[in-house]
């Protein structure tokens, strides 16, 4: 295995550092260091982080592999600064049984770009009827943690306490897809005034907050985990913060999109800005970009969800509902969170890597920066600013919101276990 000395790093963001990495981990951190035959990195100015954690992507293997597939999609998390991701269960056939969760899991392993972490349906084909095979996912070679129907809610409130129950035995969580179906049939877009300006049928906040509080109130009940996915309301955060609180065992994220975007940007009728749970209003930004800051909302997930060019280069109605959002992320959050002055790269750090590894109960990963450790690694160039270019993407699909938007920062080096897998922003 190969040496890396990493010269003048900020470590976190603090006083510049030379970072060794040999035999998988890191061997020594200090100023002056060498080491014979090592790969030197000249890192001065550039911010040195734990690899990130993505709780949330779409894989779309097996099944829609048109779209994506576990090597292309751990490519565009490479390229993303990402060494570990879970691939969520809406897949064809849906990840309900040891036999597919393993499958992806051996994927993941094949490619060797980053972790990929099956998730497990909580329900046999996402119908919401009765429970997949929990305890079979998690004693499989996945390991599985992280149980979801994402995409569907379990809106059947004796499913979710049994999936709750069910669940403690393994210490993993249910991550809920919070959408109350019966308020949502047909709906287009956030329902507010854009929506009503526009004739779309809207989604209203109170679809996902009735949804939340019905299930932290579940959660406590149960003593058990609960993680909320993508939340997008500033009513949500709200229940979130009270449910804390409460010192109940609940956490939650949100995407770089609804860190950014707003739903004034449905008026171009363009569906790439067509996602599920819909962009929301600016001061719903604000309150989830405050949340973040303050740790009510645990992580940053990217909901990664592509789509081939049939799916969103259609009218508004029939489209897919997703957007990219792996190789973009940290850009956003940096552009959202640090710039901004709400979060230093330690809560970068902390909200990106360390938290999701955590949820996700996933040795090596999040792990502090310091000698003995795994080299999960991502060295970051805040300075440079790029425009976003989809057919630059790895991703199989196109279907990014940021196409031609100005956006901060660039990976220059990912490192798994020590093995880099981007040099100088490209795939190693």
């Amino acid at each position: 295995m190969s040496t890396y000395l990493i010269k003048d790093a900020k470590v976190l963001g603090g006083d510049a550092s030379d970072v060794l990495i040999r035999d998988g981990v890191i061997a020594e951190i200090g100023t002056g260091l060498t080491a014979d035959g090592a790969t030197v990195i000249e890192a001065a100015g550039q911010i040195l982080l734990p690899g990130l954690v993505d709780l949330h992507t779409h894989l779309r293997e097996p099944g829609r592999e048109d779209a994506e597939t576990v090597a292309t999609g751990a490519n565009a998390a490479a390229l993303g600064g990402f060494t570990a991701v879970h691939a969520m269960a809406n897949t064809d056939p849906v990840a309900d049984t040891a036999g597919t969760v393993e499958q992806v899991w051996r994927l993941g392993q094949e490619t060797g770009r980053c972790d990929v972490h099956p998730v497990g349906a909580v329900t046999v084909g996402l119908e919401g009827k009765r429970l997949a095979e929990l305890g079979a996912m998690a004693d499989s070679a996945a390991r599985v943690r992280v149980f979801s129907d994402d995409g569907k809610c379990v809106d059947d409130a004796v499913i979710m306490r049994r999936a709750l129950e069910y669940v403690k035995a393994f210490d993993g969580v249910v991550a809920q897809h919070a959408q109350e179906p019966r308020l949502t049939e047909g709906a287009q877009m956030n329902e507010g005034t854009v929506s009503g300006e526009l004739g779309l049928r809207g989604w209203p906040a109170v679809a996902e907050e009735s949804i939340i509080a019905r299930d932290v109130l579940l959660t406590a009940h149960v003593g058990s985990r609960l993680h909320v996915c993508h939340v997008s309301t500033a009513g949500s955060v709200e229940i979130l913060r009270w449910a804390k609180s409460k010192g109940w065992n609940v956490t939650a994220e949100v995407t770089p999109h609804h860190l950014l975007l707003t739903d004034e940007l449905v008026r171009s009728y363009d569906p790439v800005y067509k996602v599920n749970p819909p962009l929301r209003t600016a001061a719903d930004v604000t309150a989830l970009r405050e949340a973040l800051a303050d740790g009510t909302i645990d992580a940053v997930a990217t909901d990664h969800a592509p789509h081939p060019s049939e799916d969103k280069d259609c009218e508004w109605a029939v489209a897919a509902m997703g957007m990219l959002g792996l190789e973009t992320a940290l850009s956003i959050v940096q552009e959202t969170m640090v710039d901004t002055g709400l979060l230093d790269w330690a809560g970068v750090a902390d909200r990106m890597s360390v938290r999701p590894a955590a949820i996700g109960r996933l040795d090596g990963h999040g792990r502090p920066v310091r000698v003995g450790e795994p080299a999960n690694l991502v060295l970051v160039d805040p300075t440079p600013r790029r425009t976003v270019e989809p057919s630059e993407l790895a991703s199989r699909s196109r279907n990014t919101p940021y196409a031609g938007l100005e956006l901060p920062g660039k990976v220059v080096a990912t490192f798994l276990r020590g093995v880099p897998t981007v040099i100088d922003g490209k795939l190693a």
